[in-house]
């Protein structure tokens, strides 16, 4: 049974989106390894920050299946179809992993380029699992986050106000 991970980013209503939308995913995939959640700057236009964190899960279904059941947790929460890449969102959810599959059509990349391009994916990623190898590169997820310039980093961890009731 492959291990899946997926990105998950929000910045609108994001105290409502983030926890609906791990409360979705733990419904459609059973229990989730979830890495602390980030608070990131946005990259590529200005807006209001994120919350990133990424969530680690088994499964037997395709990552295609996959894929499908986030793009309708997605719209769900109100995510728009055909959005442009750096936009605000209500919800973003990315299969950044699955298994060691490497995986690059019109609908499905895996591994996701951004794993090793942004902070906000490979910092989570690397807390949850450090010692996984990249699929392609076959360097560790610690490692890469060791390697990663961290000059201009606009991410934080935290803990959101809706986790301290818990």
């Amino acid at each position: 049974m492959p291990r899946g991970y997926i990105s998950i980013g929000s910045n609108i209503d994001r105290d409502h989106n983030i926890p609906a939308s791990l409360q979705a995913l733990e419904h459609c995939f059973g229990e989730l390894i979830a890495s602390s959640i980030y608070e990131t700057e946005p990259v590529g236009f200005s807006g209001d920050p994120f919350y990133n964190l990424v969530v680690g899960f088994d499964s037997d279904l395709s990552a295609k299946e996959v894929a499908r059941q986030l793009r309708q947790i997605e719209l769900d929460h109100g995510r728009a179809r055909g959005c442009k890449k750096f936009t605000a969102r209500t919800l973003d959810l990315d299969l950044i992993l699955y298994g060691d599959l490497v995986l690059r059509d019109e609908q499905l990349q895996i591994p996701r380029d951004e794993i090793e391009r942004y902070a906000f994916v490979l910092e989570p990623l690397a807390e949850i699992a450090p010692t996984l190898e990249h699929p392609i590169s076959h360097i560790s997820y610690a490692e890469l986050w060791d390697r990663f310039d961290k000059a201009n980093l606009k991410q934080k961890r935290i803990t959101p106000s809706w986790m301290l009731t818990k």
